[in-house]
Formats: structure tokens, sequence, C-alpha cells
């Protein structure tokens, strides 16, 4: 897979491409990685990236010609070209496993007010946006998208059934998990974990799931693909005991 990012501050996305996940991932062939400088698109000698906007108001806004010249340098008949921004269609991880089938992505950055509205007309392929809030720019946002996306290319994880078990990957949240030691402070990890019973295990990883759901992202819920008996164990969440009372 290759992913190109346009952005005018390239320092912001190149550093964290080196570590971790993402920087494996390049180190063994699974993804390659460009960032480009918008400024090289620039006409004249100081590369003028944005312009006032017509009709007057605050800030500035990013000047079509070297956003149309950076992409069409990039795009290729397979590309799929993405502008972050805030009024995009949101980005989750169902929207992450379709675009680590792509072969090639661009990547957009936006800055300041935001782009001239004819590269999000006629020069993009789909705009994404990362949350309901307020960022600088789409370097880090793109960083978000490739995060998410790299990850779940087949090689990219030490065992090929993780990016299964993620919060979102079935449309709930993760169940809690613990580590050594059985003791902290006092605080006892789940007997259940101990007991070596892994069909146990697996219903109160599946109800602790449903539970952490219901508590935090009530709303997943409502397109879960939910059995008889997962159903249950919802309708007697609002009950005032622990959730492990519905398996025992």
């Amino acid at each position: 897979m290759r992913i190109d990012v346009l952005t005018l501050f390239p320092g912001m996305v190149t550093g964290p491409l080196a570590e971790s996940i993402i920087g494996r991932a390049v180190t063994r062939g699974l993804v390659d990685i460009r960032v480009h400088n918008l400024r090289t698109h620039a006409a004249g000698r100081h590369q003028v990236t944005d312009e006032p906007p017509f009709g007057g108001g605050g800030g500035m806004i990013m000047k079509p010609e070297p956003l149309a010249a950076g992409i069409e340098a990039l795009r290729g008949a397979e590309s799929r070209v993405i502008l972050l921004d805030p009024a995009g269609r949101r980005f989750t991880q169902q929207v992450a496993r379709e675009l680590s089938e792509r072969p090639h992505l661009v990547l957009v950055c936006g800055r300041y007010e935001g782009v001239d509205e004819r590269v999000r007309e006629h020069l993009v392929d789909e705009a994404l946006s990362i949350g309901d809030y307020v960022l600088s720019g789409g370097e880090l946002p793109a960083l978000v998208v490739i995060e998410a996306v790299t990850r779940l290319l087949p090689g990219a994880l030490g065992q090929p059934e993780a990016p299964a078990r993620d919060s979102f990957a079935a449309g709930l949240l993760e169940h809690p998990q613990y580590t050594r030691p059985e003791t902290f402070r006092q605080w006892r990890v789940p007997d259940v974990l101990l007991s070596g019973d892994h069909g146990r295990i697996a219903r109160w990883r599946r109800l602790m799931s449903l539970w952490r759901t219901w508590q935090c992202r009530p709303e997943l819920l409502e397109t879960a693909d939910l059995t008889p008996e997962e159903q249950k164990w919802v309708d007697g969440f609002g009950q005032d005991r622990s959730p492990e009372h519905l398996i025992q």
C-alpha cells in the first residue's frame, strides 16, 4: 500500500511515521508513506498558498492552484484522494477497514479557515473528519488515519487476529484487560480470568464488552448483532448490581 500526505507542515507528520507499528510496517515494506510539502507546488518567489476569503471575514483560505497541482502530481488510476476536514464523513473503524483495502491513498491536509471550495467539489474524492472539535490543520487527523489503516494491513501486527479483538472492530468497546500481579494495592484480578476455563473467560469478556459499551457508548448497542442471551444481559444492565451476576 502507498500513502501520500500533502501538507504545509511536513515536520508535523514525518516524526511519528518512524515509530511503533507504523515504523515497523514501513520497514517491512507493508506500506510506503511519503510526505510532500505543498509549498513546492506554489508559484512565485514567495510560494503563497493562502489568500483572504472573497466576501470578507477573518482568517485565510488555502488557494486552489497549489492544491490542484499537488493532488494531480500524486493521483493515479487507483488513488483515493481524501481531504482531512471537519465537515467530512466521520472517520470510524469501518472507514479504516474500507481504506485499508485501497492500494493508494492521498491525504490532503487542510489549514487555516479551510480550502477553497472548488478543491472539495472537484479535486478530492471525499472529506473525512476525526471528530467534532477544532484543530489547526489536517496533519494530526492524517496521522490518525494512517495509524488506523496501517495496523489493519496483513503482517502489521504481531498476531494476525489482533485487529478483530480491538474496540469498535465488532461495533463494541473492548472488554477490560488485566495482567500481573494478581493483586495490586488489594485490587484483585477477576477470578474468572485465573480459572483456566476458556469458555467461561470468553463469555465473561463478551459480557464485559457489552457492559462497557452500555456504560460509555450506549448508542453502539442500537446496531449491535446480539444473540438472545446477550440481549437479555443488556436488558439486565439497569439493575443495581455488578454485571457478573448475569452469567453466574
